[in-house]
């Protein structure tokens, strides 16, 4: 089993609850390490767990694990955990994962999942756009969509991500997150295969060479999953293609590191916008 073989990797650290007292991880913490990334498998389909469901009309429900050890993983390893399709059947998934520090294999299992009604638990047939999405993550292709359009053609979605994330989850008040500005911006939205606005942000108009992205926003379920970066990359794109040199943005502290690595720095110091703390942060746009 190789680590280069499979598409989702989870990276985690070994916490001290999850040892005894040879600092060596007892047996059950893999299975929750390999619940983690399948987890993190639902991410990358860009699958909302719960509200996916629902849409799908199912719930998926683990059958049987089997687990093959090989090593012992100790207090504050780092460990690369992996996940794989290998057969989806009428109603049951298999999955095989394999767990690793520093390329050594500590861990191997198989999991059989089984798609079933979420009332009466009984089995039934996979939905076929489902399982044509995790062949295609699985073949390496585009699992999402990305638009970009004026407000008139984006409100709907962009609006139910905005308000998931900041009037829902983050609380801000409904009359400061929507403003004039709106009508004037080209928007992004990112969906998924299901048609479920998953991201969102947008572009203000230019001034004097200088683009202000605003308003970037990704369903809590699914953050990690690259799906920020390509509303972000998106937008620097299209600022670069109108001309402007700069892009800046006023970055949540909790998401700074995010902009960072994608090229952003902080300039001036924190301030607090709408009770949240935040930074001002630019970069030059060039040619990707």
């Amino acid at each position: 089993m190789n680590q280069t073989d499979f598409r989702c990797i989870e990276r985690l650290r070994v916490r001290w609850s999850e040892v005894d007292m040879q600092k060596i991880v007892f047996n059950a913490h893999y299975l929750t390490y390999i619940d983690m990334a399948m987890a993190a498998y639902w991410r990358r389909l860009a699958l909302p767990y719960e509200s996916a469901m629902a849409q799908l009309g199912g719930d998926v429900f683990l059958k049987t694990t089997s687990v093959t050890y090989h090593g012992s993983a100790i207090y504050e390893d780092t460990l690369d955990v992996g996940l794989r399709r290998v057969k989806l059947g009428r109603s049951s998934m298999t999955f095989e994962s394999g767990i690793w520090r520093s390329g050594q294999l500590l861990t191997e299992g198989q999991m059989v999942y089984v798609y079933a009604d979420p009332e009466t638990q009984s089995s039934q047939a996979l939905p076929p756009n489902l399982v044509q999405l995790i062949n295609d993550y699985e073949a390496g292709e585009n699992v999402t969509q990305l638009h970009l359009a004026d407000w008139s053609t984006l409100q709907a979605p962009a609006a139910a991500v905005r308000k998931a994330v900041f009037v829902d989850e983050q609380g801000i008040a409904v009359e400061d997150e929507w403003d004039a500005a709106d009508a004037h911006c080209l928007h992004a939205v990112v969906e998924n295969r299901l048609g479920q606005a998953i991201a969102t942000g947008r572009l203000l108009p230019s001034e004097d060479g200088v683009s202000k992205i605003g308003r970037m926003a990704v369903l809590r379920a699914i953050r990690g999953g690259s799906f920020g970066r390509q509303v972000l990359n998106a937008l620097c794109d299209a600022a670069l293609a109108r001309g402007d040199h700069t892009a800046k943005l006023s970055a949540q502290r909790s998401a700074e590191g995010f902009y960072e690595r994608l090229g952003f720095k902080v300039v001036g110091e924190p301030f607090d916008e709408v009770g949240i703390p935040h930074v001002h942060m630019e970069k030059a746009l060039s040619p990707s």
